[in-house]
């Protein structure tokens, strides 16, 4: 039995594919988007327990993903953790926490932290 879905949002094939076996070998259902604008069609249809977003992607950031997320009503109460290699700063965790976002992990990342965040997240 799956453990939980999530929705994992970057535009670099080689990371999702990484992130997807790390995170179905430890029982969780995953689903993947190359985009933003992919991301959220791929919302109106799944309702996962949480959506690692890579903040920097051409087009629509994780940011605006994520905005967007917390705009709709079916989708503002979505775990979200973002994925980045960008180092925060206090006013940047501040801005993450504005955004309800449940955590982030800086590229690269070891595989326990990865699984840590999210068990710490959704189990």
């Amino acid at each position: 039995m799956a453990k939980g879905k999530i929705l994992i949002v970057d535009d670099e094939p080689h990371l999702v594919e990484l992130l997807t076996a790390i995170l179905e070998a430890e029982g969780y259902n995953v689903t993947a988007a190359t985009n933003g604008p992919d991301a959220l069609d791929r919302l109106k249809n799944l309702k996962p327990d949480l959506v690692i977003l890579d903040m920097m992607m051409p087009g629509m950031s994780g940011r605006e993903v994520c905005e967007k997320i917390r705009a709709e009503p079916k989708t503002k109460n979505l775990n979200v953790m973002f994925l980045t290699v960008a180092k925060f700063s206090e006013t940047g965790k501040k801005v993450l926490d504005d955004m309800k976002v449940q955590g982030y992990l800086t590229k690269p990342f070891e595989n326990d932290d990865l699984l840590k965040h999210v068990k710490k997240i959704i189990g």
